[in-house]
């Protein structure tokens, strides 16, 4: 039998959350909306889990991984894009 994947343990939406970042170029800081793909785990466990997968789902919890990786200055003199470096890719939620 094939292991289950990861995301039938998860329902899964995108979301955009303000963070404040600042733009390396101006030295500006600034909210910005980042966008967030959002998996929570799904109440129950599908029908045709076996073992390994039911062990697997007790040990998954919720978390969010980041979708954007740039942004662009939103200083009127700057306008230039740059890396999200300074936020995590990945969050565990509660």
């Amino acid at each position: 039998m094939v292991p289950m994947e990861e995301r039938d343990f998860f329902n899964e939406a995108t979301e955009q959350r303000a963070h404040t970042l600042t733009c390396p170029h101006c030295g500006k800081a600034e909210e910005y909306p980042v966008s967030w793909l959002v998996r929570r785990k799904k109440p129950q466990l599908p029908r045709n889990a076996d073992e390994r997968d039911r062990a697997r789902f007790a040990k998954a919890q919720n978390y969010m991984v980041r979708k954007d990786d740039m942004a662009a200055c939103k200083n009127i003199r700057c306008r230039k894009r740059f890396d999200i470096a300074g936020l995590q890719s990945v969050v565990f939620l509660d």
